[in-house]
């Protein structure tokens, strides 16, 4: 009688994911620090200023207009290598790993778009820098995932965590990291999903603080309602941040449209993108970078309504000539920016409306948090990313408030987010259930 060869103990696949789950959070952590510090140490050194701002006001007109050009002709000419790979890299591609378990994520692929994408915000190019590193994370889960033969359900949350451990090192946001993964790539709070991600956020949110700092990014600050009644200004602010969000998406849907022309080829497209976006930077150095250091101005107050119009038109053009190009890089913080300043021009409007309202700065966070709801359909990752970001709890029930309808009006106005939206273009089209997201199969005629 033939014996049956023996079973593999039920406790090694779940040593090495455990093991992979420690190394995908210190490896999205480092690569976020490094990232971060590589940046920093260009502007310093370089540029002579502590950020790109600065850097950018202290520059002659000449190198602000040629730099983002020049760093957008060196991201494009690495863009064409990443567009002939096969392999995905992006969050939807993300969405796609971690729903379907179409797995397209390739490190080397990674890390040549994370170059681009460095060289593009290096210089100066109107880009968001949490694009690579949440992709990264991503990616790195799917590495460690082949290195360690994880099965392919092991494989997809392993992916998951990766990405929650990316964002989390990017803005140091623990909560609304979980959050991101669990409303916008996964789209239900499965457990299998949810424990492992809480585990890599915490280890990725450990590292990266104990060596950029605790502080929430934008600083401790304290808000106040200057009575119940505000909560209703606070609702149409919702309303009125959804629509300038859902005009910026369609803008950058009309630069990617303009920029497909066919006789603009890379990395050319990408080098007219950046001349573009330098040209708005030589006028107004404030567009340069991801909109961090005008965002903190805002919610202190520092500009005028009339300095944060210019400020906000400037910067969704810039940002689109650099994203609708090709230059890779992100808009989430651009996104921020946009939805602090339509909070602080509304809070203006109000109080020349004769309004009592509090402080501007006030409505700029919450204001954030309400952009960021109406491009990813995620109300209660963008209230939660908005409170750590500023650690003010008294400003919670505006946020949830806003970011709900920010979310309700921006689908009934366009029934796909900024990442749905890229999955349909490629014929993936997804439907929201109470099991969680669905693929939806093409119609027949």
């Amino acid at each position: 009688m033939s014996r049956l060869p023996p079973s593999p103990h039920p406790t090694r696949p779940a040593l090495r994911f455990a093991l992979g789950l420690l190394l995908v959070a210190l490896g999205a952590a480092a690569f976020a620090i490094v990232f971060r510090a590589a940046l920093s140490f260009v502007v310093h050194r370089l540029g002579n200023g502590p950020d790109v701002v600065s850097a950018a006001r202290a520059a002659p007109v000449w190198l602000r207009l040629t730099a983002p050009a020049v760093g957008g002709l060196l991201a494009g000419t690495l863009g064409l290598w990443v567009a002939r790979a096969p392999a995905g890299q992006g969050v939807a591609d993300v969405m796609e790993a971690v729903v379907l378990g179409r797995v397209r994520l390739a490190m080397p692929v990674t890390l040549v778009k994370s170059l681009s994408s460095w060289l593009a915000i290096a210089s100066g190019g109107s880009l968001g820098r949490e694009g690579p590193l949440i992709q990264f994370g991503g990616a790195l889960g799917k590495w460690l995932s082949d290195v360690l033969a994880l099965s392919m359900k092991r494989t997809r949350v392993l992916i998951a965590a990766g990405t929650a451990a990316g964002f989390a090192a990017a803005y140091n946001t623990p909560l609304a990291a979980v959050l991101f993964v669990l409303e916008v790539v996964v789209g239900v709070a499965a457990l299998d999903t949810v424990v492992p991600v809480l585990v890599a956020t915490v280890a990725a949110s450990a590292l990266t603080r104990a060596v950029v700092g605790e502080g929430p990014i934008y600083g401790v600050r304290a808000f106040h309602l200057a009575s119940p009644l505000e909560l209703l200004w606070f609702a149409g602010l919702g309303v009125f941040v959804a629509l300038g969000a859902q005009a910026f998406m369609r803008l950058l849907s009309f630069g990617e449209h303009l920029f497909r022309h066919p006789r603009l080829v890379m990395p050319w497209r990408s080098a007219l993108g950046g001349l573009l976006a330098g040209a708005l930077v030589a006028v107004l150095p404030e567009v340069a970078g991801n909109g961090y250091e005008p965002l903190n101005a805002i919610l202190d107050g520092q500009y005028g309504l009339q300095g944060v119009l210019w400020l906000l038109l400037a910067k969704c053009v810039a940002t689109t000539a650099s994203v609708s190009s090709g230059s890779p890089g992100g808009v989430f913080t651009p996104t921020l920016l946009l939805g602090g300043g339509l909070g602080f021009l509304y809070a203006g409007l109000l109080g020349h409306a004769g309004a009592s309202v509090a402080a501007a700065g006030g409505y700029a966070l919450v204001g954030m948090a309400a952009a960021t709801a109406a491009t990813t359909h995620a109300p209660m990752m963008a209230a939660v990313m908005a409170f750590e970001l500023s650690g003010d709890y008294a400003i919670a029930l505006p946020l949830l408030l806003a970011t709900a309808i920010a979310t309700s009006v921006s689908r009934w106005l366009r029934p796909d987010s900024v990442y749905t939206a890229e999955l349909r273009k490629r014929g993936v089209a997804w439907h929201l259930t109470l099991d969680g997201r669905k693929r939806e199969e093409p119609s027949r005629s």
